[in-house]
């Protein structure tokens, strides 16, 4: 039951009754009924803080009324508990990559935190300094090897990429954590949606958390024919992360219960700016007549 505003001292917020029971009678079983009362109130002589509003004992029972009422009226709507339910779906889409080992590219490699972490340590005193040096001198090796191949041509493969990358390093003898050669390849590449889609293993495409949205589907549809209609039209490599599917429940009472007020007609708005003109163009008369 929806109540009127400004009920209360500290708060003008709308407020509502929840009736809730699990021994409904036969007819209401599987039902949900919203009452609108927002507007079953009369105004207080004198306000207490934000209270400005109260309800008579004859509203109180007029909201009752309302609620044992079987029929949908304006102030009464009826529906399935399931009309308020929805699945929320994750939506995934593959990561798709081109690599280029261009300058701007390999200077962005050098911003790359764990690259960066190369030329750190937690290690105190002369090992620790020993330390980052070493890791400085294996910073300038890898970006001169880099820049010594620098070129232009644009891979769209990472698999591709991946394995000349690898050859180039094990040629020269450099050798360093996995981390830093992901960070190294994430330096490089740039979201290509027309490169070729980024595989985990043979059989599995890597996610595009940049591109990963979310749907709300009512309990009543049916997953995968929405999906079907509504997604996958707009984007055919999408998929559903079936493991984070969801089940909420929301009770937009405001939307059931809106009325549609048509606007003024352009017709009628200019009549109207027609006769406030007159109006003022006669009122300027009499200013300056009188003058």
């Amino acid at each position: 039951v929806a109540l009127p505003n400004d009920l209360f001292y500290n708060t003008g917020i709308s407020t509502y009754i929840w009736i809730l029971t699990n021994n409904k009678e036969t007819h209401r079983r599987g039902k949900v009924t919203l009452v609108n009362a927002v507007d079953f109130s009369r105004k207080m002589k004198k306000s207490m803080g934000n209270k400005r509003n109260e309800i008579s004992e004859e509203q109180i029972m007029d909201i009752v009324s309302l609620y044992n009422e079987t029929k949908q009226n304006k102030k009464i709507k009826i529906f399935d508990n399931e009309d308020f339910g929805f699945h929320k779906i994750t939506v995934e889409r593959p990561l798709r990559l081109n690599f280029m080992l261009s300058k701007e590219r390999i200077e962005r490699v050098k911003h790359e935190k764990v690259f960066q972490n190369l030329a750190t340590s937690n290690k105190k005193g002369e090992a620790g300094g020993q330390q980052v040096e070493e890791g400085i001198t294996l910073q300038k090796v890898i970006v001169a090897k880099l820049l010594e191949n620098s070129s232009d041509h644009v891979i769209k493969n990472r698999e591709l990429f991946v394995k000349l990358l690898e050859k180039l390093f094990k040629k020269e003898g450099i050798v360093f954590p996995k981390a830093v050669f992901k960070a190294i390849l994430n330096g490089l590449s740039e979201r290509d949606e027309t490169a070729d889609i980024c595989m985990k293993n043979k059989t599995t495409a890597e996610v595009d958390t940049e591109l990963r949205d979310y749907e709300s589907i009512p309990l009543k549809e049916d997953i995968e024919e929405y999906f079907e209609k509504e997604v996958l039209q707009h984007i055919p490599d999408a998929w559903i992360d079936a493991s984070k599917t969801k089940v909420g429940y929301e009770i937009p009472f405001t939307r059931h219960f809106y009325e549609h007020n048509p606007f003024m007609s352009s017709k009628k708005i200019l009549a109207e700016i027609q006769e406030l003109e007159s109006d003022i163009s006669e009122q300027l008369k009499k200013v300056f007549g009188n003058e």
